[in-house]
């Protein structure tokens, strides 16, 4: 018996399952024209994955920090419906999941009012859905579920697997290459998650 039969499998949401580095990169840059702060969008997309309030604080005082995540929210919650598209392979990849009698986990760093609209906008939903978690934080929440694998798209992604004691499966469809992922401890590194299902079955 393939992985497949073996536990529940997570997954991170930004640049692993959804695209949302539009809408991510518009918001700071609104951000950016509101407060009067310079951002630069391509020191945010080289961090993509992180907690909204810690790459906020590279950019403000920690006493703006709060009144910043307002202003990004509001402009996020405008703009993922038309901004937010599925990347390849994400719906076959959760319902091989499904289709092998396991749950769907989403665990992200993302707030939970920016990452329900992202899953609603690309069509998708998790069997149980983590927020705010980011590193080590993930490590515990795959402890916690009994998670068998997790999927993600950056290095301490892969690092929250490694720690976990889980399979870390990396894609390389965001900011980082394969070899960055298979560095920090990714045991495979698929292209994309059009590959995931045939991995799954065979894992």
């Amino acid at each position: 018996m393939g992985l497949s039969g073996r536990g529940p499998v997570g997954f991170d949401l930004d640049m692993t399952l959804i695209n949302s580095r539009p809408a991510i990169l518009a918001s700071f840059a609104a951000v950016g024209r509101e407060t009067g702060t310079a951002i630069d969008l391509g020191a945010v997309d080289r961090r993509l994955g992180i907690k909204l309030d810690d790459e906020l604080g590279y950019w403000f005082p920690p006493d703006r920090i709060d009144a910043a995540a307002v202003v990004y929210r509001r402009h996020y919650l405008e703009l993922a419906g038309p901004m937010t598209t599925v990347l390849p392979g994400a719906q076959e990849a959760l319902a091989a999941v499904r289709a092998a009698g396991q749950r769907v986990i989403i665990i992200t760093a993302k707030h939970p009012v920016s990452a329900r609209p992202s899953l609603q906008a690309a069509g998708l939903s998790a069997d149980e859905l983590f927020t705010l978690v980011h590193g080590p934080e993930k490590a515990a929440v795959l402890r916690r579920v009994a998670a068998t694998a997790y999927v993600g798209d950056t290095p301490p992604d892969m690092a929250a697997a490694v720690g976990a004691g889980v399979r870390a499966v990396g894609v390389a469809t965001g900011s980082f290459t394969g070899e960055d992922l298979a560095a920090a401890g990714a045991e495979v590194v698929l292209t994309s998650l059009a590959a995931f299902p045939d991995w799954y079955r065979s894992a």
